[in-house]
């Protein structure tokens, strides 16, 4: 018989964690998120999450079993900055059962329910600022660092059940021999035409990487107020996000446009770690998945360009193109030969066409759910 049962324990969350590498054991394109780091994720005091918000972890069961996984999610600061009343639900992974999937979606509706929301969007998990979509296109490579993976039939799952497709985010390739040479050419040209406005690019300042963190910190937050799902980042979880990323940051791919002393747009290329982490299949970094991370990061051949934002008023000056050309320019005399562009809405016309110009191919595509509670 199959059950749901609240996480409410260390075991059970280290069961939670780990479900996944079960699951997908047999998966040559399957990645483990870093152990360490999904623990603090989801334990409250270790992550900036649960100053705003809480969730409630849940594992189906079939007799000792464990064939399923999920979070229901109660943002509190996505209500406080839409206006609406939605929950969402996230961390969702499942054996090919429908009956176990609607186990699992209903018992993290009536989580929702008795929060007192009133809709249900995702998977998010937990937030649109951290991995979220499933994955419905694109089965054949192995996902970027921090973008999800799942067996094919998790989208038929969640349709069946009643959710409805909400919105598509898409993942550009890109391979620095195809790039648009012509958005190279022009490089010098837009460099000084913006140079002429008072805008500079620079790298970022890994010296000064505490200072450099809230005049991004500001760019992320206003450049993206208007999308879907998005919501700003509290100072604490911005911080939390940039330390977690300093360990992989290399300045040639994190450029920002700055005028008089003023980040006014920013792009944030990482290297693609999965590539490392891909062969430590259950997640632990000690004691050799540490020792891959710091040996081979010079042997990583992709990037992920994972945020491009320019604040409104200083768009379509070119600062865009000069931001993308830069990152491709700066893969010249490393072992870059590519990467992608994620995520993107479907519906962002303009900076979608924005990659495309630039040779960019659309290779995988995620989803995103909905549905009344």
């Amino acid at each position: 018989m199959k059950r749901v049962v609240p996480v409410s324990s260390k075991k059970e969350l280290t069961q939670f964690i780990d479900f996944p590498h079960s699951l997908y054991r047999d998966d040559k394109n399957y990645v483990p998120e870093i152990f360490i780091g999904q623990r603090d994720l989801l334990t409250p005091g270790k992550h900036p999450f649960f100053e705003h918000s809480t969730l409630q972890l849940f594992l189906a069961y079939e007799g000792d079993t464990i064939i399923g996984r999920i979070a229901a999610i109660h943002n509190r600061n996505h209500n406080a900055f839409t206006g609406r009343n939605d929950g969402f639900f996230g961390f969702f992974d499942c054996i090919d059962d429908q009956e176990t999937a609607d186990l699992l979606l209903k018992t993290a509706s009536d989580w929702l329910k008795q929060q007192g929301l009133t809709g249900i969007i995702g998977p998010t998990s937990p937030t649109t600022n951290d991995v979220c979509g499933v994955l419905i296109d694109g089965f054949d490579r192995p996902p970027l660092a921090m973008m999800p993976y799942n067996a094919p039939y998790y989208d038929k799952l969640l349709l069946t059940n009643g959710l409805r497709k909400k919105t598509d985010l898409l993942a550009y390739e890109l391979n620095v021999a195809t790039a648009n040479e012509r958005s190279l050419r022009l490089l010098d040209t837009l460099q000084n035409r913006l140079k002429r406005s008072g805008i500079v690019i620079r790298k970022v300042d890994v010296k000064n990487f505490k200072a450099e963190v809230p005049k991004i910190r500001e760019v992320y937050n206003r450049a993206w107020d208007k999308n879907l799902g998005f919501v700003p980042m509290t100072d604490s979880e911005f911080d939390y996000l940039a330390k977690d990323l300093k360990m992989i940051l290399d300045p040639n791919f994190c450029l920002v446009a700055e005028k008089d002393d003023q980040v006014v747009g920013f792009i944030l290329g990482v290297p693609d770690i999965n590539q490392i982490l891909i062969k430590n299949k259950r997640g632990r970094l000690f004691p050799l998945g540490l020792f891959r991370l710091l040996t081979q990061r010079k042997n990583i051949t992709r990037i992920r360009v994972l945020t491009l934002g320019v604040l409104e008023g200083y768009r379509k000056m070119g600062i865009e193109a000069c931001l993308y050309a830069s990152v491709i320019k700066n893969t010249y005399g490393t072992k870059v030969t590519g990467g992608e562009c994620s995520w993107m809405l479907e519906d962002n016309y303009l900076m979608n066409h924005a990659i495309e110009q630039i040779n960019g191919v659309l290779y995988k595509r995620y989803r995103l759910y909905e549905n009344e509670l």
